[in-house]
């Protein structure tokens, strides 16, 4: 169980905090692989080392002439939204966009994505296409490793304790240079993998120069199609050359039977994608279905390229000061909390539910410092100096939020559980994008599982909350 909570102000502190307790401590930034490892004891952790505190060290994105490179805080919301990762890493921009939900992408990283070291990980896939390479910070100095080196076996890494990931860099797509990541899930938003694939291809004139292709959910860690790579070396890549290329990397893996699909499925399923990819990057659609203006779940004032985490106003003392919902809170005995218990079994404002304690289901969803979150991926402490709004402070005193109003007015309102999660996504949607139609209003709610199976009155709700915010609008300028 978690016991201390650690905030340090220096990578050379973080650093000396996880070497002195290799078997106890535990880096944390968004804390959504985190919570579900230590809550599952799959990866125990008695001292939580937050990162959080060290954004000018380790949330940035940069370039060079070859490379752009992303620090390890950076969120996944903050690659979707930069278009420095859209023209020169579009595919580990569009992995990013599949990631999780809405509310994991608001606070999930690029670092904790990697470390996690899942071969269903989306956006590892895309890096090993984008030839990453990971800068490895300990107290011997600094380290670098390609991906494959890096990423060991099934969910293990080349880390050493006290070492951590400062950034990942890639190698920059442009002009000649392209790639996409394609993704096969069960379900439109928070689906795992069944598989994916990420391919950059590198011309000369009309014929290949080179290329990349990976697939994840296939092996233990990411596999390279080599053989198909190889194949498409000197070829015009024409129709014949996608689907002989699509064919080799098919029959160069040997996937594994799971709930997700069977083997045999997914090397039927690799032959299609690894054939499509090609086709786009052939064609020259590689960003054809691209949303350059993504729902993201953030305020307004809270610009995505921006670091997403900030320090806390006074240092933790074991007792968190929040300002939840416009008042000052003091939670005592919450260190081991998710940020969903501590206001629950702390706060007394019970709004906010537990479905699933995985981020899988977004009832727990709530404002943290601007950004809809999964409240049971939190850790609590995490909440320190912050400002929190939960469904009980929602409305404007006594008056209902408009999106409230609305789910009145269509008879949204079901059994009721998922509610103040859907208010909370829709709301901060509707703050991000009063304008937002009906294909943005679904990706609001992505994160956010109705068990009543009554989505379409809630995203009339929704609708209806911004065409009323429209009409009030020009009321208002007219005024």
């Amino acid at each position: 169980m978690i016991s201390a909570y650690v905030r340090p102000d220096t990578l050379a502190e973080a650093v000396a905090l996880l070497e002195r307790d290799p078997a106890g401590a535990r880096a944390v930034a968004g804390g959504t692989d985190l919570m579900v490892e230590v809550r599952r004891g799959s990866r125990p952790a008695t001292t939580l080392v937050d990162l959080t505190g060290l954004a000018n060290e380790l949330d940035f994105i940069s370039e060079d002439a070859e490379r752009l490179t992303f620090g390890a805080l950076t969120t996944h919301n903050r690659v979707i939204a930069s278009d420095r990762a859209r023209r020169g890493a579009l595919p580990l921009a569009q992995a990013c966009a599949e990631v999780g939900a809405p509310q994991i992408r608001t606070r999930a990283t690029l670092g904790g994505n990697l470390v996690t070291a899942s071969p269903a990980n989306d956006t590892i896939t895309a890096l090993v296409a984008l030839e990453g390479v990971i800068e490895i910070i300990g107290s011997g100095g600094v380290r670098r490793l390609g991906i494959a080196d890096f990423c060991t076996g099934f969910r293990t890494t080349a880390l050493a304790p006290g070492e951590l990931v400062r950034a990942i860099s890639v190698r920059k797509t442009a002009n000649n240079r392209r790639g996409i990541f394609l993704k096969l899930g069960l379900r439109r938003a928070q689906a795992i993998s069944v598989v994916n694939v990420a391919a950059v291809v590198y011309f000369d004139g009309a014929r290949v120069r080179d290329a990349r292709i990976a697939l994840g959910c296939v092996a233990p860690t990411i596999a390279r199609a080599e053989e198909a790579e190889a194949a498409l070396v000197g070829r015009v890549l024409d129709r014949d050359a996608c689907a002989r290329a699509a064919r080799s990397a098919a029959e160069a893996i040997a996937p594994i039977d799971d709930v997700r699909g069977s083997a045999a499925y997914r090397r039927t399923a690799v032959a299609a994608l690894v054939a499509h990819a090609l086709e786009r990057i052939a064609d020259g659609t590689e960003a054809r279905d691209w949303n350059p203006e993504p729902v993201l779940l953030q305020a307004v004032g809270q610009r995505a390229f921006e670091p997403a985490f900030s320090s806390p106003v006074a240092p933790y003392d074991g007792t968190i000061e929040a300002t939840i919902n416009g008042a000052p809170y003091r939670l005592g005995d919450a260190t081991h909390l998710s940020l969903l218990d501590a206001l629950r079994d702390r706060a007394g404002l019970t709004g906010a539910k537990e479905g699933c304690a995985e981020g899988e289901c977004g009832a727990c969803t709530v404002w943290l410092d601007g950004r809809a979150v999964m409240s049971c991926l939190v850790p609590a402490p995490q909440a320190h100096g912050a400002q929190v709004t939960t469904i009980e402070g929602l409305g404007d005193g006594e008056d209902l939020h408009p999106l409230q109003a609305a789910f009145i007015e269509t008879a949204a309102v079901q059994c009721g559980f998922c509610i103040p999660g859907m208010l909370m996504a829709g709301a901060m949607a509707l703050d991000e994008r009063p304008d937002l139609d009906s294909e943005d209003a679904r990706a609001a709610i992505s994160g956010n599982l109705c068990r009543c199976t009554g989505y379409r009155k809630i995203l009339d709700a929704i609708e209806s909350a911004a065409e009323a915010s429209q009409e009030r609008e020009p009321a208002a300028a007219r005024a």
